[in-house]
């Protein structure tokens, strides 16, 4: 079991924490959202709840919520810039379709 970062995604986020000022890693969790029926959610973490997963990689902390876990096992996320855009990707080996624009996800 693990969720991993690519360099591009461990570098973004420290960048982000430290210009935060504070937090020991992102939470990332899925909820019900978009055509798909499930989306990712990725926020700064202050603190652990007793039911998380606590996911080490290149020094920083992916904190997965029990509910989530079972969707983002083997995920892996990366920073990726295409064109004027740029943000996350999730690798998910779990997801089974995604919609158009890349929002959401079925397992």
């Amino acid at each position: 079991m693990a969720v991993t970062l690519t360099e591009h995604a461990v570098e973004r986020i420290v960048e982000f924490l430290t210009n935060r000022g504070s937090g020991i890693g992102i939470r990332l969790r899925v909820q019900t959202t978009g055509c798909s029926g499930l989306g990712y959610n990725m926020e700064f973490v202050d603190y652990t709840f007793d039911d998380d997963t606590v996911f080490e990689d290149n020094g920083v902390k992916i904190i997965v919520d029990a509910k989530s876990l079972i969707y983002l096992d083997g995920t892996q996320v990366d920073y990726v810039k295409k064109g004027l855009n740029e943000g996350f990707e999730f690798n998910n080996p779990n997801a089974k379709a995604e919609c158009g624009c890349g929002e959401s996800f079925t397992v």
